[in-house]
């Protein structure tokens, strides 16, 4: 399988390294390209047999599934850019929320597909959320997720849902380490301990609680009814966050969307000249 990466931006390079460290792919099979040459030349250099190309178009030629890992506004140039060179059978395939799959159907001759992937892949861990264009069959979505799999578990998700899978999925581990952050610090400032202790304590129960959610089976409100014995200490506590932070995930969840829909819109206009509302 020979697969492209257009941008080696943070993610780009995520997944690269993650699919390459988890045997998923070797650097003989990547090519790669960047707005700057010279950094995909130096991601290239760490990885023996992997292709550094001058232009999008050459990382894109000849390739099986071809990922474009560059910012909402910048898409439509990379569209533009490999446009000429897309083959029918290819998959591409967005990283990009606001990138919907009608743009890039109404540009590209080929398999569109879109994937969320997340930070915790490069642990090989999470999910990897997947949407599929009209043209690409089940036996391409298998190749895909085939690939996904190495690095996360692939979840199918409807398009529509596409913001608050992300803030879920992509973003959440961002709002998750810094509420865990406000704790350890908390705790040093309040306390005295350590921080380096503080926090591979607070890392280790993050990990353990993260597993009772998967392997363990349980739900957060059965996790908290097992730990808040009534009248007890973890109860008080709870009492308090409840009261203190009522309302602010609901905030947070509109001022993800309200972003989304102004870079949807954005991408919208560059793509076909018209603004989209929602999905």
């Amino acid at each position: 399988m020979n697969v492209g990466f257009i941008g080696t931006g943070t993610m780009g390079s995520l997944l690269i390294e993650a699919f390459i460290a988890s045997g998923a792919l070797s650097p003989t099979e990547v090519a790669i390209s960047n707005r700057t040459f010279a950094k995909a030349q130096a991601l290239a250099n760490r990885y023996s047999g992997m292709r550094a190309e001058f232009t999008n178009a050459g990382a894109a030629a000849g390739c099986d599934i071809i990922f474009l890992c560059v910012k909402p506004l910048e898409f439509k140039s990379a569209v533009d850019d490999i446009k000429s060179v897309i083959k029918p059978q290819q998959i591409v395939v967005s990283i990009t929320s606001p990138v919907l799959i009608s743009h890039l159907e109404g540009e590209l001759n080929c398999k569109v597909a879109k994937v969320i992937p997340s930070i915790t892949n490069y642990v090989w861990s999470g999910a990897s959320l997947c949407i599929y264009g009209q043209s690409i069959q089940e036996e391409d979505k298998e190749q895909l997720e085939a690939l996904l799999s190495h690095i996360s578990e692939p979840l199918r998700i409807d398009e529509s849902y596409t913001r608050i899978v992300s803030d879920l999925s992509s973003c959440g581990p961002a709002f998750i380490s810094f509420l865990l952050e406000q704790f350890v610090d908390a705790a040093v400032e309040e306390t005295g301990i350590g921080r380096d202790e503080a926090l591979r304590v607070a890392s280790a129960m993050l990990l353990g609680t993260g597993m009772l959610l998967t392997e363990g089976g349980l739900t957060p409100a059965q996790i908290q009814e097992r730990v808040a014995v009534p009248g007890g200490i973890t109860a008080k506590a709870l009492n308090l966050l409840r009261s203190e932070t009522e309302g602010v995930f609901a905030e947070l969840i509109r001022t993800t969307h309200a972003k989304f829909n102004e870079d949807l819109a954005k991408v919208s206009i560059a793509f076909t000249g018209e603004e989209v509302n929602g999905q």
